[in-house]
């Protein structure tokens, strides 16, 4: 066998539908859009949510307040969770994501003091609560905050 020899399955392939090219076609004329309407004109057709004239769905809902595009989406690791970590390790956002403790190695992390982990951390994120850094300190961590 060669490869060109090798044919598509019967019904695999399908020839575009050629619209306006006749009547013989059996798609001439108005080419399978009916006759008038909006539907029927070039660059016809409702917009996305339209429904029909009545108020759409998305302006009954009321709206309150607003994100801002600036604002800094930061993932949460608890004191507790860093208790799978060896008395000493250093625990940084490659070491927290080889963990699977966060979602993804560049998003910046803050830590909260959820839990307790009693061991000595040396521990690198973003942000970290006050309690958080009490916490990591008693059990003779440190916390080093990175911008």
């Amino acid at each position: 066998m060669k490869l060109n020899d090798i044919r598509a399955n019967k019904g695999q392939r399908r020839h575009r539908k050629r619209l306006g090219c006749g009547i013989g076609t059996g798609h001439g004329k108005t080419g399978g859009r009916g006759h008038k309407g909006q539907k029927s004109r070039s660059g016809g057709g409702v917009m996305r949510g339209f429904e029909g004239g009545q108020m759409p769905l998305i302006q009954r809902l009321p709206k309150r307040g607003f994100t801002p595009l600036s604002r800094t989406s930061y993932q949460l690791v608890n004191v507790g969770q860093l208790a799978s970590f060896d008395s000493g390790a250093t625990v940084d956002a490659a070491a927290l994501y080889a963990a699977g403790l966060v979602r993804n190695a560049v998003d910046p992390i803050k830590l909260l003091a959820y839990g307790d982990c009693g061991k000595a951390l040396t521990v690198s994120v973003a942000k970290a609560s006050a309690s958080a850094i009490k916490k990591v300190e008693a059990a003779g961590g440190s916390v080093a905050l990175a911008s």
